[in-house]
């Protein structure tokens, strides 16, 4: 097996899709900017990834193009596996309304959360997020109905069990305004970036007063494991694979 980076340019994702298909590839992963021409490159699609209306992961190994999404629940089993969480029932606080967020709304409702914000520093890009997902039809009514959109400043004055950053924020430094309180004595803040010692997203959650920061490296490798079981059938052990990539973080 190889695996290795392509990086086409921004105008050129179809076509290198294309080549690599024709040179005998298998399937891919993709990341940003291309995971909504990834999920129009399909012939079929998986409901998570029409819940998601982007793909991470195409599969091409029955003659056309597959696409799936494994962010959503790569976050989920990373907060439920490695990290010992229960999500149902639990309140939600998801910042960001691009495709990081997009990716695993669908997923956290599943798994229990009985109440999901969804917060964006433009209130109408969290509406329109929510509002095509209600649209698409991918996402069941009664748990579209535990959803809302707000701006920041319009976040519900409430603590949050999990608050979880799926803006890129924290590649910059920038963290979010937030009402006080959202963070209790027994929030976990997740933030999807990951890198060395604490991102700027988990330092402030910290000093706010959550009760647990952690960084998106566990969600890396498990929407990797769930990709590698669409492409070869067998799920990968995660733990050695996310203990090796901490330790080479430091």
């Amino acid at each position: 097996m190889v695996y290795e980076c392509i990086g086409p340019d921004p105008d050129a994702f179809e076509e290198a899709v294309a080549r690599f298909r024709a040179e005998g590839g298998k399937g891919l992963n993709v990341t940003l900017p291309f995971k909504e021409r990834a999920y129009a490159l399909a012939d079929r699609h998986s409901g998570r990834a029409q819940a998601a209306g982007a793909a991470n992961t195409l599969d091409f190994q029955a003659g056309d193009i597959y696409a799936d999404n494994t962010d959503g629940v790569g976050l989920v089993r990373d907060l439920q596996r490695n990290l010992a969480c229960d999500l149902q029932g639990c309140s939600v606080l998801l910042l960001g309304a691009g495709g990081a967020a997009r990716g695993v709304v669908e997923p956290l409702l599943a798994a229990g959360a009985a109440r999901l914000v969804v917060a964006n520093r433009t209130p109408s890009r969290a509406e329109s997020l929510l509002g095509e997902l209600r649209q698409s039809g991918a996402i069941a009514r009664d748990r579209m109905n535990r959803c809302l959109a707000c701006g920041l400043d319009g976040i519900p004055r409430d603590s949050y069990d999990f608050v979880i950053n799926a803006t890129s924020g924290s590649l910059s430094g920038e963290v979010p305004s937030l009402p006080e309180g959202v963070f209790g004595p027994r929030t976990l803040a997740y933030d999807m970036v990951y890198g060395k010692g604490c991102t700027a997203f988990m330092a402030f959650a910290r000093q706010k007063g959550a009760a647990r920061a952690v960084d998106g490296l566990g969600m890396l490798v498990e929407q990797a494991a769930e990709s590698f079981h669409l492409w070869r059938g067998v799920y990968p052990d995660t733990a050695p694979v996310l203990q090796l990539l901490r330790a080479e973080l430091g």
